[in-house]
């Protein structure tokens, strides 16, 4: 990339923050222009520095990141801030809600450095992040708890060739694996999902995830 993407860092535990600090600033293309131990201090350094994006904790005294999140980049946000959560399998609630609450994606705690900074480099795009395990074992458990109990398929404004493609989304299926699935070209699947977004009034990949389990939409 061009330019460099301005990073700011948000966890409680100093070792942890450390060593994500650490692995961002070697990258030539990114810096990490400060770090945070608790959400309040992350939504006033976003006010004074602006990142690029903020890779967020989940659980912190203070304000957790779930708040944070829905501070920085909810619904009704005027500027909202890229935010890459990273967290832990056992946090499948917390990761879903802050999903809902405007993350453009998550990673866990235990993914390798290459795969932070890939993380990084998309959320920071406009792009989100969705890893296909991680999406059907954390938001596919979760939202299924939270569907709701009676729905009329007859209320979607998709048509039955966008709720295939939205399911298969919600899989965690990327574009690819979606135009494979359907016999498809990966541009006409693009074309799909970005009619869904529109349709549906979502922000990205990680939103229509989000409410395809909630509609009760993938089993």
């Amino acid at each position: 990339m061009s330019e460099t993407i301005r990073v700011l860092v948000c966890d409680d535990q100093m070792l942890i923050r450390t060593g994500l600090t650490t692995v961002i600033d070697a990258q030539p293309d990114m810096e990490v222009v400060a770090e945070c131990g608790n959400g309040k201090e992350a939504v006033d350094l976003c006010a004074r520095l602006r990142p690029d994006v903020v890779v967020m904790d989940v659980r912190m005294p203070v304000l957790d990141g779930i708040e944070a999140t829905r501070l920085l980049a909810g619904v009704g946000v005027a500027e909202p801030t890229k935010v890459l959560v990273v967290t832990t399998f056992n946090l499948d609630e917390y990761v879903y809600e802050a999903l809902r609450a405007g993350a453009s994606g998550f990673l866990l705690k235990e993914a390798p450095p290459a795969q932070l900074l890939h993380g990084i480099r998309t959320v920071s795009t406009g792009a989100a992040l969705l890893d296909p395990e991680v999406t059907r074992r954390l938001v596919g458990t979760y939202a299924a708890r939270v569907r709701p109990v009676d729905r009329d398929q007859e209320d979607t404004p998709l048509t039955p060739r966008e709720l295939e493609v939205l399911r298969l989304i919600a899989e965690g299926l990327s574009n690819r694996e979606v135009a494979s699935a359907l016999t498809l070209s990966q541009e006409t699947v693009k074309t799909f999902v970005s009619r869904i977004l529109t349709k549906l009034n979502l922000r990205d990949r990680v939103q229509a995830v989000v409410y395809a389990y909630r509609q009760g939409l993938v089993a």
